[in-house]
């Protein structure tokens, strides 16, 4: 009979295990998808909203230039004002949208100025003031009519007096830009988008961001896009659901995670199994992840802090030195670091699994790596700490910042993507010899290919600099956002996962590469193109929003059969051990797994889809509705992941009776019970009555500091607390608890360079003579 696991061979390469067609299926998404992609990127640069190389006012007076627009927008990074507020909708949730406030003074102003001078309709003579679309494409000059330039005049003052705020009252550092020029060049930033947001496409009566935000001073209002590719894709989503429903019930026994032919196995226990020295040094990594993810909760809470009080930190000026910038930054960049990190210890520890053997040195490797990563992690903390407090000497690539989630100075971007070729230079290192020996559509090509994803895809965030223009860097940036993120982090962990099924011996081979090949399609056909959803009003044109909109709501159909899957996964450790004389060792990784799979679908499918429709993102962008969804998302999906892997890892490094089996448990279920209490009885309810000022009062008054700090709004903010607190005490402190036994330990055990063919399992009764 076949053997259970992958077998380790000389010889002719095996064959593929399943058909070719699976291939053949991954090949077509993908050359479709990306086609598609081509197509929006050559849009993108051509298409996008214009960046003048001047803007003079009717008298040819030059207002300001295409440099200032490009200089503002490298101070509105540098200073980590996009981690306070946001452009065009993007960035952070404390402060104001800096295009909707531009706009809305500018048009106030403007108003004013025609009432003043007698105007019999004022507000249709300022609708007509800033539609009008007054860009010369052949000279690359905007005009400003006399009383728009006037109004981009009064907004340097007020933008030189918020800037230029001797107090924290702001949640900023005081005065975080007094300099008379850097003020000019931040205000030019927000003027262009501002007239982006208002003056009508040509050929369309709509602006360059789709008529976005909702401003009735310019009779901006939801386009008819907006509205017909909301209505498609509900339709996509629900025919989509039913044809998957169709096709599970249809084929459930041979789709998923199954194993109807699974032999009677004895699971070996952690003290049985040697390990190698590099898995040996994955303690460290697990200890240091652990570590940043405690860092990283304490920011964010000094974070969320701001939005309960922002005056005060129970009685100290924490804006000083910590200001909400800063602490966001450092929350969103540590939230990656260590998530990521996790991944990349995980795939050394299954590495020599898969090869069966270890090549000498590779623990030098991993410790070079490890240390080569903290240098990117503290380098790039300190170097966006002194950007944001304006130190005058902190200036260049090391030091500024760049986009939102793109966060690294610039050389800290290109050290991390060395350094994600590094580890796969480590990966391939360890299974080269494998690699030899197997078809290209087995198991250890799958996971060599899944992890070559991970450094291709984010050295693509490169592409968007603090120099290039506000759409193609966006377009770029969501490419690591979303793309990188939501479809090849997703391929990377169904591969290590089905590997770590297919070693324990739950689950044959065959079914791990048919689940493989299946979550790949399922992820791409909306996940790739679906990535435009965060560019409906980047200034890119309406085509964004039409494939945005149909595809993204494809992604919620894999993550609903994941759901649906979700019990079966469970289960498969279960049925085992009721066949093994030896408990099945890893009950809370994959109850760590299984949470995985309920949050992709609540944080990801849920609530992203709910963010995603056109019409819903039109009012919410930018609000609680979207943090909402990113922290059910990124903590509940690569959170969890990570959290689940370390313990798959850490149950080997632990002397058995070393194990904390209670703080394994107690972190599982306080990580699980903090997120939902942070989500359900927060950040939900915080974003549905924002959306509902939004849609009632306007997008600019629901972003603004008085109404996201009002005693409404504050109460709910107070009532996160204790789910904070259970999060951080009972979840993320025990796991740094196991982390610390994993370094102590780490040298138990017995070591070695090669490793049995059936590593953690020991086949008792082969499938076919198993007794009914």
């Amino acid at each position: 009979m076949a053997n259970q696991t992958l077998p380790r061979q000389s010889g002719p390469p095996r064959q593929m295990l399943v058909s070719k067609g699976w291939a053949q299926g991954v090949a077509l998404v993908m050359i479709f998808s990306f086609f598609v992609m081509g197509f929006l990127t050559f849009r993108t640069y051509t298409a996008s909203m214009p960046q003048p190389d001047k803007v003079v006012a009717q008298g040819g007076q030059v207002l300001f230039t295409g440099a200032e627009i490009t200089e503002g927008q490298r101070l509105f990074q540098a200073r980590g004002l996009m981690q306070y507020g946001s452009i065009v909708g993007h960035g952070a949730y404390l402060g104001q949208d800096f295009t909707a406030e531009y706009l809305r003074h500018a048009t106030d102003f403007t108003r004013q100025a025609f009432t003043d001078a007698g105007e019999q309709d004022p507000r249709d003579k300022t609708v007509q003031e800033w539609r009008t679309n007054r860009y010369d494409a052949a000279t690359g000059t905007l005009t400003f009519t006399n009383v728009q330039a006037d109004a981009y005049r009064a907004q340097i003052a007020y933008y030189a007096n918020f800037f230029g705020e001797e107090s924290t009252k702001h949640g900023l550092i005081p005065n975080v830009v007094s300099d008379p020029a850097e003020v000019k060049a931040l205000t030019s930033f927000f003027a262009w988008t501002a007239w982006a947001a208002a003056a009508e496409r040509p050929g369309f009566d709509y602006s360059y961001t789709n008529n976005w935000p909702m401003e009735p001073r310019v009779d901006n209002g939801p386009t008819a896009d907006m509205l017909v590719w909301s209505g498609l894709s509900l339709i996509v989503l629900i025919g989509g659901t039913g044809i998957m429903f169709a096709i599970y019930g249809r084929w459930s026994r041979r789709i998923g995670w199954h194993s109807e032919e699974a032999p009677t196995i004895s699971f070996r226990q952690p003290g049985e199994v040697g390990l190698t020295l590099a898995q040996r040094a994955t303690a460290w990594f697990f200890l240091v992840i652990a570590l940043l993810f405690l860092v990283q909760t304490l920011v964010g809470a000094a974070a969320e802090h701001y939005r309960a009080d922002i005056l005060s930190f129970f009685g100290f000026d924490l804006a000083q030195l910590l200001p909400y910038n800063l602490a966001r930054t450092w929350h969103l960049q540590l939230s990656l670091f260590w998530t990521a990190a996790a991944f990349l210890a995980a795939g050394i520890f299954l590495t020599p699994m898969i090869s069966g053997r270890e090549p000498k040195g590779q623990s030098k490797l991993a410790y070079a790596l490890l240390g080569a990563l903290a240098v990117v992690v503290f380098g790039s903390l300190t170097a966006e700490a002194l950007s944001i407090h304006g130190v005058s000497w902190a200036k260049g690539p090391i030091f500024e910042q760049q986009w939102e989630y793109l966060d690294l100075p610039r050389v800290f971007q290109v050290l991390l993507t060395l350094g994600l070729f590094i580890w796969i230079f480590i990966i391939y290192r360890g299974i080269r010899a494998r690699l030899r020996h197997e078809s290209k559509g087995n198991m250890p090509w799958l996971f060599f290919f899944s992890a070559l994803t991970i450094p291709a895809f984010y050295a693509v965030g490169l592409l968007a600099t603090s120099e290039s223009h506000l759409s193609v860097a966006e377009f770029w940036r969501f490419w690591v956002v979303h793309l990188w993120v939501e479809d090849f982090l997703e391929l990377f962990t169904t591969v290590m996962v089905a590997y770590i099924f297919v070693m324990l011996g739950v689950v044959r081979e065959r079914i791990a590469i048919g689940i493989i090949f299946m979550d790949v399609i399922l992820y791409s056909m909306g996940g790739v193109i679906g990535t435009m959803h965060h560019l409906y009003f980047s200034g890119t044109p309406v085509e964004h929003m039409a494939l945005g909109a149909f595809f993204s709501a494809a992604e919620v159909i894999p993550l609903t059969f994941l759901t649906v899957e979700a019990w079966a996964f469970m289960q498969l450790g279960a049925r085992q051990e009721s066949k093994s004389s030896k408990p099945f060792p890893h009950r809370w990784a994959v109850m760590f797994l299984v949470a995985v799979g309920f949050w992709n679908f609540v944080g990801a499918g849920v609530f992203g889809f709910l963010v995603n429709l056109p019409i819903v993102s039109y009012y919410e962008i930018g609000t609680a509705l979207t943090a909402n969804h990113a922290h059910a998302a990124m903590m509940g999906v690569y959170g969890m992941l990570a959290v689940g892997l370390a313990m798959f890892a850490l149950r080997y490094l632990i002397p058995q009776d070393k194990w904390p089996e209670k703080w394994a448990k107690v972190s599982f279920w306080s990580l699980n019970i903090g997120l939902a209490w942070m989500v359900f009885a927060t950040l939900l309810p915080l974003g549905v009555l924002q959306l509902y000022h939004s849609v009632g009062a306007g997008y600019y008054e629901a972003r603004t500091l008085g109404y996201i700090t009002n005693p409404n709004n504050a109460l709910l903010e107070w009532g996160r607390l204790p789910g904070d607190i259970i999060f951080i005490a009972g979840g993320v402190l025990p796991f740094l608890y196991i982390t610390w036994l994993g370094v102590r330990y780490f040298r138990h055990g017995k070591t070695v360079e090669e490793m049995p063919q059936d590593v953690l399992f020991v086949e008792l009764e082969p499938a076919g003579r198993q007794r009914k």
